[in-house]
């Protein structure tokens, strides 16, 4: 791909992106078995025509699915998948049930960044106006700070000891379920940010399993912080100091400076996926970059899995989905029924079932090939 298509991609995905802020153009929860109508009479004449469309649209419409743009995938406990879209808000499949959530149904956002769940069973959703809370009948909402940047939510995880870590368009929050701290992290000194959209957002968020935070950012590489040679207090603001923390940028080995998805694997390994220098896997000392070495095609890459098999997932975009068996990679793409060149979620359920979401919507695999999951399944 040429200098030209890349940055003509940039500024198509920052206005698209944009865009998504100022959509309300959300489904209206439904309680019946999968039945979805954008022409629900609930909705004015002004939202119909927005939602017709959305439909209408090329670009995002693929007829039958469950939405256009799929982004996070999650079960909780009980055994409930989540599926949040890009612009569609939410939706909940449990037993013979599909269920849409949006704003109108107190959702604090219909973008969904990230899906967490909590120790009393609440669920958590992280959004471009902040952070909800289901607790089985009804949504809570909680502003991050004052500023629209501010609850622009892009990452989202409960550590270890209970603590949220939110990643936001303006840097990294903690959240004790009562009040948010800032919590600022160094920046490194880079030649070229190649930030997307802000230089302070913070794409993604890892707790390995020593502890330690890792921090990935839109231009800056990665941030990690060891809280135990740390001297900043727990659930707190900190004070303006920097021990603790180790950066990751190309100038020591890092593949590429915008890192959008990382995922620690059962053996230790951090898997590190950038939006231009491809998927690597780094060991503590070094990294294996299988994009550079030709293994893996596609520079934007994310979605990282791991299933009961100790098998590697993740997407390459316009490449396809790939799985690493500790030996060897196995792509799949259209030629398997893959029909999307963007996917940005993978999970395998607890009852074997694998789950992909990205651009046209949500799709399974059976072991040997895809197929797409419409309003009517196949669920089982």
């Amino acid at each position: 791909m040429s200098n030209i298509s890349i940055a003509m991609r940039i500024i198509s995905l920052c206005i698209f992106l944009l865009s998504l802020a100022s959509c309300s153009r959300q489904c209206k929860t439904n309680e019946q078995k999968t039945n979805h109508n954008v022409e629900d009479s609930s909705l004015t004449t002004e939202e119909k025509q927005a939602t017709r469309q959305t439909y209408s649209d090329p670009l995002f419409y693929i007829e039958g699915q469950l939405c256009q743009h799929l982004r996070r995938i999650f079960q909780d406990k009980s055994g409930n998948l989540w599926f949040g879209t890009n612009v569609y808000g939410l939706m909940r499949y449990r037993g013979d049930t599909l269920e849409y959530f949006s704003e109108k149904d107190g959702l604090a956002g219909g973008r969904i960044t990230g899906i967490v769940e909590d120790a009393k069973g609440n669920v958590w959703f992280g959004t471009y106006r902040g952070l909800s809370r289901y607790d089985g009948k009804s949504f809570v909402n909680f502003r991050v700070q004052d500023g629209e940047m501010n609850n622009d939510i892009w990452s989202l995880i409960i550590d270890s000891k209970g603590m949220f870590w939110i990643g936001t368009a303006e840097g990294v929050v903690q959240f004790n379920e009562e009040e948010f701290f800032p919590f600022p992290i160094p920046k490194a000194a880079v030649k070229d940010t190649t930030s997307i959209i802000s230089y302070n957002r913070v794409s993604c968020i890892l707790e390995d399993k020593n502890g330690s935070l890792w921090f990935g950012t839109d231009g800056f590489g990665i941030c990690k912080y060891n809280p135990l040679a740390s001297e900043r207090p727990v659930g707190k603001a900190p004070p303006d100091n920097n021990a603790g923390f180790t950066l990751f940028t190309k100038e020591n080995g890092l593949p590429d400076n915008n890192v959008g998805s990382l995922m620690e694997d059962s053996k230790g390994n951090i898997w590190i996926g950038t939006m231009y220098g491809g998927v690597s896997r780094y060991d503590g000392e070094t990294y294996i970059n299988y994009t550079k070495s030709g293994v893996i095609e596609g520079i934007e890459v994310g979605g990282f899995f791991e299933d009961k098999d100790g098998n590697i997932w993740f997407a390459a975009e316009n490449f396809g989905v790939y799985r690493y068996d500790g030996n060897s990679f196995t792509k799949f793409n259209e030629n398997a029924g893959l029909n999307t060149n963007a996917v940005l979620s993978i999970l395998e359920d607890r009852e074997g079932r694998f789950w992909f979401g990205g651009w046209g919507g949500l799709f399974r695999f059976d072991g040997q090939s895809f197929f797409s999951v419409s309003k009517d399944g196949p669920w089982h």
